[in-house]
């Protein structure tokens, strides 16, 4: 093994010898950091289901209908029997659309039973209005896995990932009683129409800056938009009334709707909508259409074996039910006395972060003020809720129907129920993440954190850590999170979660040269499996920037801290093996940088760095003074 430096590479000194170790599952791109967490809490919550349903013993009607689902999922005899069946009855009411008008005159029933349509319709708080929800549309997914291939420049590889999902389509469309002519005819309609949609829809980049996300339209605009789309009558139909405003999250796409979606066009569309609609049914169908339908992720992913049956049985079910099975996993997993340690260290941050902003150079005297306050006024959700949302009282489901069949009635009743949050105020105590979920958010339109159960433990989190990891880890994920209310996103959003500006011109000025900073910081950045894209990944950069600030001031009033046992343990969580070809995807859909580059670059950033490991010039971990970024 080759003798690494610390002083040339924080994240290799610290992983090399666990990444020699390390198997990535023949199911999974990846594994180490947050992947190992979620495999072991996977493992422990499918003993617990298999014990509860062994046993028949149900701490909860919650747990007890979630164990009856992942008992339907994994019945792979009954799946097996039902076959290709439950899909071709559902695909059947796009068969039967022999109009324009038959779909506007069934389209409640089709957006109700989740069929591939050329707009999605959903509804969510406003984000100039937090207080309320209001409705929003989009345009459809394409077949990649990003628009970003659909560009010109990207032609080679666009047309190889084409080849590889058109192999699938096409060898679950034999399994279909179509002909062969028509299974042909279905495929190149698919990706003709997709094809238009890949010049048209947000890439993950436009998507990363999500504040551009909101434009407001008067409803009838937007029914002028998207005609032939009786689009006020389908409001009325699902709402009861058509409000009075509509936020058009992709302006571009809805803007040329009527040249993808018209009479012309409509046998194309239905088309597109049978393979779509029956791809997405396949994970619910036999066993050999699940393993068909994750041919194409495999392959980009470089995973060689299918999800065993228990474990997306058991991922089906816990996602399903999700916040019950969190709740339950919380109690059971997560001490109060953790949880008291872990809530001290957030409100610490907190604190900190204030400090910090009093004395910050990008912003004015009235807009700290403000900022402030956006602080004071952060939610903290810390190892799972007190109580289940009610929706999940409604999510009750008959037994005997074939598995496509009971996912697709429980799917409905989650949509009813978002739907019916459209004449309610905003429900500020639901949490974003379930307590067994390995990951942590920010909420801009709550202006909270949440931090599930799961993520809470070695080596992010421990009670048997010194405070020194704990801050590494944990701390500066926190911290990371918070940050999230103040970068280039963020930052457009007030404490109540409304997008508001509360910046000086000056203010805005100073900030946005240093984002540029950041941007060319880790822009360009060769690594063997590809290209950084700085401008994609700042607002995840800031974010990990803020959080080694605060937690380094902490450190330095923190008594017998050990920045060596803080650094190391800020890149052991960032440990992660992976299939180059998942490598390689993460940077054109993942708004976070490569797992190496989150270990090693915020720490040059600060002066702390330097001194604990007597960084000199020539070593490969420096930058210039003149080159270190510190926003917050």
């Amino acid at each position: 093994m080759e003798k690494i430096r610390i002083q040339d590479d924080l994240y290799m000194y610290v992983n090399q010898a666990k990444l020699e170790e390390l198997v990535i599952p023949d199911d999974r791109p990846s594994t180490g950091g947050f992947a190992t967490l979620n495999d072991e809490v996977e493992q422990l919550m499918m003993g617990e289901f298999n014990n509860m349903v062994k046993n028949k013993a149900y701490p909860n009607d919650y747990l007890k209908r979630a164990c009856a689902l992942y008992k339907a999922a994994k019945n792979v005899a009954k799946k097996d029997k039902d076959g290709i069946a439950p899909a071709l009855k559902r695909l059947a009411m796009i068969q039967n659309l022999d109009s324009m008008t038959a779909f506007n005159r069934r389209l409640k029933n089709l957006v109700m039973e989740g069929m591939p349509l050329p707009f999605d319709i959903s509804v969510s708080p406003d984000m100039m209005d937090a207080e309320n929800n209001c409705v929003y549309i989009q345009g459809p997914s394409v077949v990649l896995p990003d628009a970003s291939y659909y560009k010109p420049e990207m032609a080679e590889q666009k047309q190889a990932l084409i080849g590889l999902w058109a192999n699938m389509a096409q060898m679950i469309l034999a399994k279909t009683d179509l002909s062969a002519e028509d299974q042909a005819k279905y495929l190149q309609d698919t990706l003709a129409f997709d094809d238009m949609l890949g010049g048209l829809v947000k890439t993950s980049e436009e998507w990363s800056e999500y504040v551009k996300a909101y434009n407001p339209m008067r409803t009838s605009r937007v029914s002028g938009l998207v005609k032939p789309v009786r689009f006020r009558a389908l409001l009325k139909a699902l709402f009861g009334t058509a409000p009075d405003k509509v936020v058009c999250m992709e302006p571009r796409y809805f803007k040329a709707f009527k040249e993808v979606f018209n009479q012309e066009n409509f046998e194309m569309y239905k088309h597109w909508a049978y393979v779509n609609g029956l791809l997405g049914a396949c994970p619910y169908l036999s066993e050999e259409l699940r393993d068909l339908s994750g041919m194409f992720m495999r392959a980009i992913t470089g995973v060689p074996a299918g999800t065993p049956v228990e474990k997306f049985a058991y991922n089906l079910a816990s996602g399903m039910y999700s916040e019950p099975v969190g709740l339950y996993y919380g109690e059971k997993y997560f001490g109060e006395e953790a949880k008291k340690d872990i809530t001290e260290i957030v409100y610490q941050i907190i604190d900190t972060y204030k400090d910090r902003i009093k004395n910050n150079e990008i912003l004015e005297e009235s807009t700290k003020e403000k900022a402030i306050l956006k602080l004071s006024k952060i939610g903290v959700k810390m190892g799972y809720p007190d109580k289940v949302d009610e929706m999940y009282d409604l999510l009750v489901f008959g037994e005997r129907r074939s598995l496509l069949d009971i996912v697709t009635s429980l799917k409905k009743i989650r949509f009813q129920y978002q739907l019916d949050s459209l004449a309610k105020s905003v429900n500020k105590e639901e949490w974003a993440m379930p307590g067994h979920m390995v990951n942590a958010c920010y909420n801009p339109s709550v202006n909270d954190i949440t931090f599930p159960a799961a993520i809470l433990q070695a080596p992010f989190y421990s009670i048997n850590q010194t405070r020194s990891e704990n801050l590494g880890g944990i701390g500066a994920v926190i911290g990371h999170e918070i940050s999230h209310a103040f970068d280039s996103n963020g930052a457009k959003c007030d404490e109540n979660g409304n997008i508001n500006n509360w910046w000086t011109k000056a203010d805005t000025k100073r900030f946005n040269k240093k984002v540029n900073q950041m941007v060319k910081q880790f822009d360009g950045i060769e690594l063997p499996w590809g290209k950084v894209n700085g401008k994609f990944i700042v607002s995840e950069n800031m974010a990990d920037n803020g959080g080694m600030a605060v937690t380094l001031e902490i450190m330095s009033k923190t008594e017998g801290a050990s920045y060596e046992e803080y650094f190391m343990n800020w890149a052991r969580v960032w440990c992660i093996k992976a299939k180059p070809e998942y490598l390689q995807l993460l940077l054109t859909v993942d708004v976070h940088g490569p797992a190496c580059l989150r270990a090693n670059m915020p720490p040059r950033n600060f002066q702390e760095w330097y001194d604990t490991f007597k960084v000199k010039k020539s070593d490969k971990m420096y930058i210039a003074p003149t080159k270190r970024v510190v926003i917050w």
